[in-house]
């Protein structure tokens, strides 16, 4: 995606009927930030991540399971999925959210001055 644009998150990607629709934003060897839609009943199954990840729910609601634990969420919410552990989404209805994934590990900061 384009750098030093505005954009709308939620309508920067569109529901396809009965898919899973995903956009890279960013893409950098420290993580990726993703924009996904979810048409009702579409989901990810359940599956393990090597690194830490925070979902924000854009539109909708869906059900996010960690480990045993069911979340319902819905339009402002966000979750913590914390790396290595099991865990699936599955859209209650058309749901949209963003995924930002930060590789474990322990990273230079540069600051600004």
């Amino acid at each position: 995606m384009e750098s030093a644009k505005i954009f709308n998150l939620a309508a920067d990607i569109a529901y396809s009927k009965d898919a899973v629709v995903s956009k890279t934003i960013i893409k950098k060897s420290v993580g990726t930030v993703t924009l996904f839609a979810f048409d009702a009943g579409q989901g990810l199954s359940q599956h393990v991540a090597p690194f830490d990840a925070l979902v924000q729910i854009l539109d909708g609601e869906c059900s996010f399971s960690i480990e045993e634990t069911k979340y319902e969420m819905a339009l402002g919410d966000c979750i913590i999925l914390p790396a290595g552990k099991v865990h699936a989404v599955e859209a209650l209805v058309p749901f949209k959210m963003l995924l930002t994934m930060i590789k474990a590990g322990d990273f230079p900061v540069s600051r600004a001055e």
